[in-house]
């Protein structure tokens, strides 16, 4: 299904064919380097109140949002998150 783009939409959001190899990477990701569930819904809600958020993707630093939150050691570029879930910002 073809959605017209949205600047504020996560890549699940958009077409979800297109970017099925995200999330096949995302799931490949192991569990002790992933975010805990509950952190990776945190970081994404932050992201997707960003200016900086434009179809998935941060136009700081040219992530795809939903991959940089799922990893635990990443972090924001404009410091809503930091890399260790066990912080909060």
């Amino acid at each position: 299904m073809n959605r017209p783009a949205c600047k504020r939409c996560l890549l699940h959001e958009l077409d979800g064919e297109y970017f099925r190899s995200i999330y096949q990477y995302i799931a490949s990701i192991p569990s002790e380097q992933k975010t805990p569930p509950e952190e990776y819904a945190r970081r994404l809600a932050l992201c997707r109140a960003c200016e900086s958020l434009q179809n998935g993707m941060c136009a700081q630093c040219g992530c795809f949002v939903e991959v940089r939150a799922a990893k635990q050691v990443q972090h924001c570029p404009t410091g809503r998150w930091t890399g260790d879930s066990r912080k909060r910002t």
